[in-house]
């Protein structure tokens, strides 16, 4: 087909996957016009060949870890390839849920640009220019520079720098164009929401109360001592020591819509309960997804 939904991801984060996926076609009215597919970070072993090498990430040299919680971002460039450079793709990230119809983004005019996002908020966004590469709206046929694998390894001979090509600062930033923040809605859900975000990785609905196995950015504006300390921490401790436990998210609404969403999966046997209880032994879905479940009422009909 000619307009994709890619949905990227590893194994600690497939739950949230399935239900994106389950999202996007439950809440549009054309199903027959669009695909939907998860790339799966274990599909890809030049992804794997660097384990535990140094790699450049906002002007510091760091070790990729496949095991990392975010360690499939750099799959979210890789939708044009797998397009043959042709039609448009959306690519989500498996934390990323809709609530609207994705078909109003995938057709929407983007006066010749070649992407279409939005801006990030915060310290990061604001200093640097970072733009939100979590949703996007590509027109493949202007990407044929995008070379996923390539722009990888450059990361490795310290070429490319991971912040820049996230961010999308190694793109004419005359080829971009924005939409609206509610097609990447940052852990906000309103009745304006298309696309809702769980974006702040520690009160991710499905992960309450599980061990943090994500990497806390290191670089601190405002107070840059604080990177010395987080770097001393990994090597003294360990990757994730001493960094707690993910937090119940602060809006029940958005639990509830994600434990709707996951009930539902479970109905139509896109998520099984053997997977759900096999990710929670391995510490992806929180313990007592199933006490949520159980008092978790069912979503209105899209």
């Amino acid at each position: 087909m000619d307009h994709c939904v890619f949905i990227h991801t590893n194994h600690k984060q497939i739950v949230g996957a399935l239900v994106a996926e389950h999202a996007l076609r439950r809440n549009s009215r054309h199903n027959g016009k669009f695909d939907v597919r998860i790339i799966e970070h274990k599909d890809y072993p030049f992804l794997q060949a660097r384990e535990g090498q140094l790699y450049l990430r906002d002007g510091m040299k760091r070790p990729w870890l496949n095991d990392d919680l975010q360690s499939f971002t750099p799959l979210r460039f890789l939708p044009p390839e797998l397009m043959g450079y042709k039609g448009r793709a959306v690519v989500i990230d498996p934390d990323v849920f809709a609530v609207g119809d994705v078909w109003e983004l995938l057709t929407r005019d983007m006066s010749d640009k070649s992407i279409l996002c939005r801006a990030r908020t915060g310290t990061k966004g604001c200093a640097d220019k970072c733009l939100a590469t979590s949703v996007m709206l590509l027109d493949c046929a202007r990407l044929t520079h995008w070379r996923v694998e390539q722009q990888f390894n450059a990361m490795f001979e310290f070429r490319r720098d991971y912040m820049n090509w996230i961010c999308l600062r190694t793109e004419p930033r005359e080829t971009i164009g924005l939409f609206g923040e509610e097609w990447n809605h940052f852990d906000t859900l309103t009745p304006q929401t298309k696309m809702l975000h769980t974006t702040k990785r520690r009160t991710q609905p499905w992960k309450t109360g599980l061990p943090i196995d994500h990497r806390p950015r290191e670089k601190y504006r405002l107070f840059p001592p604080l990177r010395w300390l987080m770097k001393a921490r990994r090597t003294m401790f360990g990757e994730y020591a001493l960094l707690g436990r993910y937090q119940r998210h602060p809006d029940h609404a958005q639990e509830q819509l994600f434990f709707g969403l996951l009930k539902e999966c479970l109905e139509t046997g896109l998520v099984t309960e053997a997977m759900i209880r096999h990710e929670m032994v391995h510490n992806h879905v929180r313990h007592d997804a199933f006490e949520v479940l159980d008092r978790t009422p069912p979503l209105a009909l899209a």
